[in-house]
């Protein structure tokens, strides 16, 4: 072992406790299971049919889930013990790619801020590149990174000289804690820079009149009128290289380059997958053995996350097969409870950490630092190599700029590129599923190549998450197709990720994609015991039969448990209350209109759409998102099916209630009164929206209409069935 080791490892204190209650759990479940299969025998119904299928669902989505449970563990790194190991001019190259699509909906000014708080990385500048993939292949982009290139002369010397912490420029000066001397002139700077970019992007068009360098001149020549987001030639722009541009205080400035790969209507592009294969062309100019993915809206949060990931790769104990690094994805725009479970706490803790324990943690889309020869091919195709012996640059004396060096990099960005290949397929990000991150870090794993998951105390990266609900919930819908797609892909994760991987590994894949059969008993229990509660039905055991503790103990051992791992992982009650919160939300909006768009697809009816998520804020928004509501405002079929699903469970526990006091049948109804009374706390901000809300947020008046008109015949319907 080293004297001063690079980083560490220890099993997490809670897997104990999580393998005894898995085991006492899943006797429960056998024995819930053995009741529905006995009543189904001796007292067939379709109520019994329908219960037996959800907690069949249930159970199995939940047996998934456990696999993150047997053997979390928890890492720390000593990147002050690098120099031990390797000396600083002998770092690995590291590119970054900035990934961006839409210039109305994710803005520029934040574009660049992310890209400015990693080109300030307490990395060596010659060895670092920044690359900006803008997939909406926009001038209103590559004019806001013109401006930025400029600015970084005065910004890059200014974090390095004050060691400043908070490097992305908006959230610097917006903490009102800067007392340096330049900082009052730089910010003026930046202010005047945001001002001129908003300008631009308002306008929708560059004028020739605010480019002064002739060479970028020529480059927004390209933007032609028949230049469209989906039909348009490569774009490669180099703006900064290290080898010609100099700060302010003649230090070398990191390369900075735009990149919109060509796009036309005939090929498909891939979505975000195929936007990530732009690497290509960092591989044609800077050829860096590092790169780290990130969306736009993720900035650095922390100057020495580059130094953290060289601690797993340059280590001399490391696996060779290490492919990955990936960083949890936080936010800091989440309000104090957490009103859309949007922090996704087990995501970025219990996930990955349960992952790492076994074969390694998953790509999330961002964050994430890859070694290149991953995306080449397994292990054993590629053999062995040393990371610090690989080439930083690749040009030998010739400049990014030279033609013929972009001439190439045009070419590998060109959508002709991958035909008869293997990118996409066997190379590169893979495609075939709209996760296309999960999906890749799958494949790779299959491959057999690793990862580990660091989580510095300080986050490395800080993001923006949805306020507004719909966003929310078509961002989760485009994710759970995704997660469909890989289901029934030939590389799905139990006929193939069993073949090719740990077996329990597999089943944390496997967890992923079965996510949207939720759908299933979420469903069932936001209707059926309410439908038959509404017509004086029992279908669960009544209070004082000797089952009926079963069900009690399935019930809050379930959401106890889930409450004891959320705490683990850094949440609070109210925060675990609202995520749960939204689970029965997804459960009847995202997760089934998922499926239902995955079944078209299939058929061959309608094809996924990729929705870029809006980054850009709004006052009135944020003020409701900051007091906890609920951001409705627009007509939604996700929408409609959860306030049918609140009307329902409000008309059930109202009616139920009443029957109970005027008719008796109390032990025999309770669990379907304490079900649907579940559902009307769950449902309150959806009542709030409907009936006390007179601002922009909430629910729109048609939606509740026909809410209440479906409702009012789910009802009619089910009294023909009891």
């Amino acid at each position: 072992m080293l004297e001063a080791p690079l980083n560490t490892r220890k099993p997490s204190p809670e897997r104990w406790f999580n393998r005894a209650y898995t085991l006492v759990y899943t006797a429960a479940i056998f024995a819930l299971v053995y009741r529905h299969c006995y009543n189904l025998v001796y007292h067939p119904s379709f109520t019994t049919i329908f219960l037996l299928l959800a907690d069949v669902v249930l159970a199995l989505v939940w047996a998934t889930w456990q696999a993150y449970l047997l053997n979390p563990i928890q890492r720390k790194v000593f990147p002050e013990n690098l120099t031990k190991v390797v000396k600083e001019s002998d770092y690995p190259g590291l590119d970054v790619v900035v990934c961006t699509a839409d210039p109305f909906r994710e803005p520029p000014v934040r574009v660049i801020n992310t890209a400015l708080s990693v080109m300030a990385y307490e990395y060596p500048t010659e060895k670092l590149s920044v690359y900006v993939s803008d997939d909406g292949g926009s001038q209103l982009t590559l004019f806001a990174f013109m401006e930025a290139a400029k600015f970084a002369k005065h910004w890059l010397p200014y974090c390095r000289k004050y060691d400043i912490m908070d490097r992305s420029p908006e959230v610097y000066f917006g903490s009102d804690s800067f007392f340096f001397p330049e900082a009052y002139q730089i910010k003026v700077m930046y202010e005047t820079m945001k001002a001129k970019i908003e300008k631009v992007v308002d306008s929708g068009t560059v004028s020739p009149d605010l480019i002064t360098d002739e060479r970028w001149l020529k480059a927004l020549d390209k933007w032609t009128p028949t230049f469209t987001p989906q039909n348009h030639p490569a774009v490669v722009e180099v703006l900064l290289e290290s080898n010609e541009d100099k700060d302010i205080t003649d230090h070398p400035l990191p390369n900075l380059i735009y990149v919109s790969r060509e796009k036309n209507k005939s090929v498909h592009h891939n979505f975000k997958g195929g936007a990530l294969n732009s690497i290509r062309v960092s591989a044609t100019l800077t050829d860096a053995p590092i790169f780290l993915v990130l969306d736009c809206d993720m900035y650095s949060n922390n100057p020495k996350t580059a130094l953290y990931t060289l601690c797993h790769f340059l280590d001399p104990k490391v696996d060779p097969n290490l492919a990955l690094v990936q960083f949890p994805q936080c936010f800091h725009d989440i309000n104090k409870v957490d009103t859309y479970g949007a922090e996704h706490l087990p995501e970025i803790r219990t996930i990955p950490m349960g992952m790492d324990g076994i074969c390694g943690t998953m790509f999330i889309g961002s964050g994430g630092f890859f070694k290149r020869q991953a995306l080449l091919g397994s292990p054993a195709s590629i053999g062995p190599s040393d990371i610090k012996q690989a080439k930083t640059h690749c040009l030998g004396n010739k400049s990014m700029k030279s033609d013929d060096i972009l001439a190439v990099a045009h070419r590998v960005a060109g959508c002709q590129y991958e035909e008869n290949t293997k990118w996409g397929l066997e190379m590169g990000f893979r495609y075939g599923s709209l996760v296309e991150d999960i999906y890749t870090s799958f494949r790779l794993q299959c491959q057999g190549w690793t990862s580990v998951f660091c989580d510095p105390e300080r986050p490395s990266f800080l993001g923006n998450s949805p306020m507004a609900l719909s966003d929310l919930l078509l961002q989760s819908k485009r994710w759970f197709v995704g997660f469909l797609e890989m289901v029934t892909s030939k590389h799905n994760p139990i006929t193939y990720g069993f073949k090719y991987m740990n077996p329990i590994h597999a089943l944390c894949y496997a967890h992923y994609n079965f996510r949207p059969f939720w759908a299933i008993p979420i469903v069932i229990y936001a209707f059926l015991p309410q439908l038959a509660l509404l017509n004086s039905y029992s279908i669960f055991p009544k209070v004082s039969d000797t089952w009926f503790p079963l069900y009690a103990f399935l019930f809050l051992g379930a959401y106890g448990k889930s409450l004891f791992e959320f705490l683990v992982a850094g949440g609070t009650f109210v925060k675990w209350r609202n995520s749960t919160r939204m689970w029965l939300a997804l459960g009847c909006s995202s997760y089934p209109f998922s499926m239902v768009d995955w079944v078209l697809k299939s058929l061959g009816l309608s094809t996924i759409e990729f929705n870029v998520t809006s980054k850009v804020l709004d006052d009135e928004l944020k003020k409701r998102y900051e007091a906890g509501l609920f951001e409705f405002g627009v007509e939604s079929p996700l929408f409609l099916t959860i306030s049918i699903a609140a009307v329902v469970n409000l008309l059930a526990f109202l009616m139920g209630t009443i029957q109970v006091l005027k008719n008796g049948g109390f032990e025999e109804l309770f669990a379907q009164l304490f079900i649907a009374g579940f559902g009307v706390i769950n449902s309150w901000p959806i009542y709030e929206a409907m009936l006390l809300r007179s601002d922009k947020g909430k629910m729109p008046m048609m939606t509740t209409l026909k809410a209440l008109g479906v409702a009012s015949v789910v009802y009619f319907v089910s009294s023909l069935a009891f």
